[in-house]
């Protein structure tokens, strides 16, 4: 099998944080510590930012990566990267790596991508542990899985319920990182909204409704990601004192 390509999507318009893909951690815009640990995970064949943005297209051409400009009209991550693998038949493997992730560990990339070396994998996604301080947030998705590693259901609820005398059992966090067979992909981008989505504001629900599998791996990398301006001095901290920081 044909090692996937990574997409990065990358909008400046954000609600929360405008401009986050440029917000600068050790110097570097946030989006080149992204494709940074892309590479550094040597999983894929290319590594491409997506993007509808000219400031972004020159930061990512400045630092040396390859720009895919999309429309502006993409309402997701997912739809950027349906868009880049529509004119792309030559790859049947396609990751999107979240934009706001600086510090996402290499080797949690690689096992993502490595998850495909099995034919029947559709599509493929990410766990670690759930802290037990976790379970109540609505913020941290909780994964249920069945014994095959397949996803039966995410939720922002504190799941699975353990009755009274039941039998405690391993919790799931949910790292929203994905990967795709492209004509899955295709296929999910193509969907409206699904109602478990809209109720849960989980996009991966609508694969799910859709009655496609999604493979789970289990790692222990545990995320930094930056949705607004106040995360950004928390990433730069974790930085600082991760293996990635320059000398």
């Amino acid at each position: 099998m044909a090692p996937p390509i990574a997409v990065i999507p990358a909008r400046f318009a954000s609600s929360r944080f405008p401009g986050k893909p440029l917000a600068l951690i050790g110097g570097h815009p946030m989006v080149e510590h992204v494709w940074r640990r892309c590479q550094e995970s040597g999983a894929f064949s290319e590594v491409l930012v997506a993007t509808d943005d000219t400031r972004i297209a020159r930061a990512v051409e400045d630092f040396g990566g390859t720009v895919v400009l999309t429309s502006p009209d993409c309402a997701s991550g997912t739809d950027r990267v349906a868009e880049v693998a529509r004119a792309r038949p030559d790859c049947g493997v396609w990751v999107n790596v979240q934009g706001d992730e600086p510090l996402v560990a290499p080797e949690a990339l690689a096992t993502l991508a490595g998850l495909f070396a099995e034919p029947t994998v559709q599509m493929a996604t990410l766990v670690r542990p759930l802290s037990e301080e976790e379970r109540a947030s609505p913020q941290v998705v909780k994964a249920v899985l069945a014994r095959s590693g397949d996803a039966l259901y995410f939720s922002r609820a504190d799941l699975p319920y353990v009755r009274e005398g039941g039998v405690p059992l391993p919790r799931w966090a949910h790292l929203g990182l994905y990967g795709y067979r492209r004509d899955v992909l295709l296929t999910l981008a193509g969907l409206p909204p699904s109602p478990l989505e809209r109720a849960e504001c989980l996009e991966q629900l609508r694969a799910l409704e859709a009655g496609i599998r999604i493979r789970c791996a289990r790692v222990e990398w545990r995320s930094v990601a930056v949705d607004t301006p106040e995360d950004l001095a928390r990433a730069e901290a974790a930085w600082r004192q991760s293996r990635f920081r320059r000398h």
